[in-house]
């Protein structure tokens, strides 16, 4: 079949390592199915695998992707969830990882899942839209919706406005009834991000009219000194990444009158999935998609995220 793998590693040159051309069929164990993929959805956690983070050299080559939408060996139409774990909250289990770490990922024309990982796809979602949501969108779901502690109405700072989790965040939480901030250093992104909800767009850094109720944090190190400066005494910052750097400056005076909500990277669970495509359905609320590109033009997809050249999600469709 083809796919698209990591064969090599290079912290300064990731995309040497993308490899694009024929892999083997994937092998179901028991309790495992197949899922023919119709859609897959870019993250950054496959460009942080070709410059080796969180991937042992043993396990390459590897098929890359943890997001997919697509029909299982029944002909059901399903999402692919793509943390794989035990429990009833399999975030949790201290063994569990994502597909393209352990086992081949989805970018590729057939995809290996445990069973209990799929969520029926509603009808009203595209292929393309339903693959975008097992990573950045329910991270953001997550994030808003589980771990902010927050009532309709409350004011939530976005900050670094324009990846697939930030335009998420905007607009699940204008569905939610929240009010939305944003920053960006990019007046393009701001723009755009005012157009698809959010209520105000400043920029990184900026003196805000009012503190906020919570801050949504994925850039780190960059924006986390605004983000302590902007939060309300007994307000909250989530946290689910930091792709600025992950040693941010520490104000202790101000860390004491907060709350911090640490996600990591594991998005959510099975459970959590399955209610975000169920919102969606009930919303109207859809992924914003930057392009949508063949996976056999993955490259040009992985050049753009590399140079931060996308508003939304990059999806790869394959062929029926």
């Amino acid at each position: 079949m083809f796919a698209v793998t990591a064969t090599q590693t290079d912290p300064d040159n990731p995309l040497a390592g993308l490899t694009l051309g024929e892999h083997p069929d994937p092998k179901a164990p028991e309790g495992w199915t197949t899922v023919s993929v119709r859609a897959a959805a870019l993250n950054h956690h496959d460009l942080w695998t070709l410059k080796g983070v969180g991937i042992r050299q043993d396990r390459l080559p590897i098929v890359l992707g943890c997001d997919a939408a697509g029909v299982d060996e029944d002909g059901n139409e399903v999402i692919v969830h793509s943390v794989i774990g035990e429990g009833p909250d399999e975030t949790l289990d201290p063994r569990r990882s994502l597909l393209s770490e352990v086992h081949d990922g989805t970018f590729a024309e057939r995809v290996a899942v445990p069973r209990r990982n799929l969520v029926p796809k509603p009808a009203a979602l595209s292929f393309e839209e339903a693959a975008c949501l097992p990573t950045a969108w329910l991270t953001a779901y997550r994030m808003l919706f589980d771990k902010a502690g927050l009532q309709p109405g409350s004011t939530v700072l976005v900050q670094g406005a324009g990846g697939g989790v930030a335009t998420a965040l905007i607009a699940l939480g204008r569905a939610g009834g929240y009010r939305v901030w944003v920053t960006s250093r990019s007046p393009e992104k701001r723009e755009r991000a005012l157009q698809l909800g959010a209520d105000r767009a400043f920029e990184p850094g900026a003196r805000l009219p009012e503190r906020v109720d919570a801050v949504m944090e994925t850039v780190g190190q960059a924006t986390w000194d605004h983000s302590l400066k902007s939060l309300r005494p007994g307000g909250r910052i989530v946290v689910s990444g930091a792709t600025s750097g992950a040693v941010p400056p520490a104000d202790l005076n101000r860390v004491f009158f907060l709350q911090l909500s640490v996600i990591g990277s594991t998005m959510g669970t099975r459970d959590q999935l399955q209610r975000l495509a169920v919102f969606l359905e009930q919303t109207g609320v859809r992924p914003l998609i930057d392009r949508t590109l063949p996976l056999t033009q993955a490259r040009d997809g992985f050049a753009a995220m590399a140079e931060g050249e996308l508003f939304g999600k990059i999806v790869f469709t394959l062929d029926k």
